[in-house]
């Protein structure tokens, strides 16, 4: 069964085969020039619209008026795939935020950069996450944080 971080993950590269084009991010040049900048705004806008379209879809859905099944076994796995459906839109509406948020990081100037210790996330974590606020050293920092003050 597919997980909302796979749909998460499908959703992110179907935003990079929409923006398409030859550029893509290098270490080559300097970090968040002005292409970089815009190849992740333009990644960000995407990965958004292609979320809020999905979302229109279950809008579309709902709006049609829920199915009456008349087994009652198929009404509760109607019942099941609908709230599922339902929190990965609630998901999404909590990954949308943090897009907004990415895209005034940009407009700011401060996109690309560990809100931690300020330095450069780095070309492939922003690849890969780029909504990332943290370096991969710092996010660890935070977890093993969040982890120890879970087990108290």
């Amino acid at each position: 069964m597919a997980t909302a971080l796979d749909n998460d993950i499908d959703v992110l590269a179907k935003a990079r085969r929409v923006i398409g084009g030859a550029y893509v991010p290098t270490d080559d040049e300097p970090y968040m020039c002005d292409a970089q900048q815009d190849y992740f705004r333009n990644l960000l806008m995407a990965w958004k619209k292609s979320i809020l379209d999905a979302s229109a879809g279950t809008l579309a859905q709902l709006q049609d008026g829920p199915l009456r099944e008349p087994d009652l076994n198929d009404r509760a796995s109607s019942e099941t795939d609908w709230g599922i459906e339902l929190r990965t839109r609630d998901r999404q509406r909590k990954l949308i935020a943090k897009i907004d948020s990415a895209l005034r990081r940009i407009e700011e100037g401060e996109y690309g950069y560990c809100e931690v210790t300020g330095e450069p996330i780095g070309l492939g974590r922003l690849q890969a996450r780029p909504i990332a606020t943290m370096t991969v050293e710092a996010q660890e920092a935070h977890e093993r944080r969040e982890k120890i003050s879970r087990d108290d």
